[in-house]
């Protein structure tokens, strides 16, 4: 059903982008990597947050990419990453699947910094044996996504 969302999400907007679907798991990034054949790094994860005033978003960065409490605290406010339960529920995606594409429900979409280190990446689509290869700017252009940096530099 949610791989369904993403490609009905991508048909609506004319994107042809193959979705890859594996046999294996790429549900965590060394997963991911490991399948795909690509540094962690360009694994594009996405992870759900309620923010303070109770909106939910999503947030899509690089595999390796650790969130910096203070620099997301200065860029949106507090937040707290949701329970699988309610990530499901809010964007239709498996925890380990979920991406910015065909959401359940119309969700914030915020792109990391990170991911602009790579001029590739590879989100999941909607299944924890699925992605897609994207340009960061693409997946910004795509989602309506709003750029951030709210992780650590990684060294």
């Amino acid at each position: 059903m949610s791989l369904e969302s993403v490609r009905a999400f991508f048909a609506a907007r004319q994107v042809d982008l193959p979705i890859i679907e594996l046999e294996v798991s790429t549900a965590t990034v060394a997963l991911a990597a490991e399948a795909h054949g690509v540094e962690p790094g360009r694994i594009a994860k996405t992870l759900a947050f309620r923010l303070g005033d109770g909106r939910a978003i999503v947030l899509v960065a690089a595999g390796d990419a650790r969130i910096d409490n203070k620099k997301f605290k200065d860029a949106l406010g507090k937040g707290k990453m949701l329970p699988a339960e309610e990530v499901m529920e809010l964007t239709g995606h498996p925890v380990g699947g979920v991406c910015p594409f065909g959401l359940a429900q119309p969700l914030p979409v915020y792109l990391d910094a990170s991911l602009r280190a790579y001029d590739e990446v590879m989100p999941a689509a909607g299944g924890v044996h699925t992605a897609v290869r994207i340009t960061p700017q693409h997946m910004a252009e795509i989602t309506a996504g709003s750029w951030v940096d709210v992780c650590q530099a990684m060294v």
